[in-house]
């Protein structure tokens, strides 16, 4: 059987667990959760006239599912910042909404289980299309308030200069 792994000592898929995201250039501290990447190409139905009992199938647009990113809330402002670019409150009429830089580029890296990055994905011209800054609030819960952020994007790629990374071996301290 081929051996398509520069790395020939793993053979476990990555864990989900652990992973980075990045936009202007700095790491978003805090995001516990990041929805999957998703594309989805429709299907374009045609009969040729000499072949009237079926049809031939094509690719058509492809669409690519939004991105839902939860954190931890916090003091950090990155989430409702970017949010406030769409549509910001009391800023004045006609001036609610400024479209100048609202799109951003993100990196999501997939870390395995030695820290190091195994994967990244480049995620292009991401805006913020819902922002929520609270969740419900409970009294008697016993839970972690979480925000998020759900980001429109127009496509995504994985980046290949990533390359599979030699794992690390621990040796034992000399006795």
């Amino acid at each position: 059987m081929a051996q398509f792994s520069v790395n020939a000592s793993r053979f476990d898929p990555y864990k989900n667990f652990k992973f980075r995201v990045k936009w202007d250039g700095r790491y978003v501290a805090g995001i516990s959760k990041v929805t999957g990447l998703k594309r989805t190409t429709e299907v374009v139905k045609h009969r040729e006239g000499g072949d009237p009992s079926s049809s031939r199938k094509s690719p058509g647009r492809t669409e690519f599912d939004a991105i839902t990113l939860d954190r931890g809330v916090t003091h950090d402002v990155e989430f409702e910042q970017w949010a406030n670019k769409i549509w910001n409150f009391g800023s004045g009429l006609g001036a609610e909404t400024s479209l100048k830089d609202f799109r951003k580029d993100l990196i999501i890296e997939v870390l395995n289980e030695a820290g190091q990055v195994a994967l990244a994905y480049k995620v292009f011209r991401c805006w913020v299309s819902e922002y929520q800054a609270l969740p419900d609030l409970d009294a008697n819960a016993n839970a972690i308030a979480i925000q998020h952020i759900k980001l429109e994007n127009e496509g995504w790629e994985r980046d290949y200069e990533v390359a599979e990374p030699a794992e690390p071996t621990f040796t034992e301290p000399a006795a």
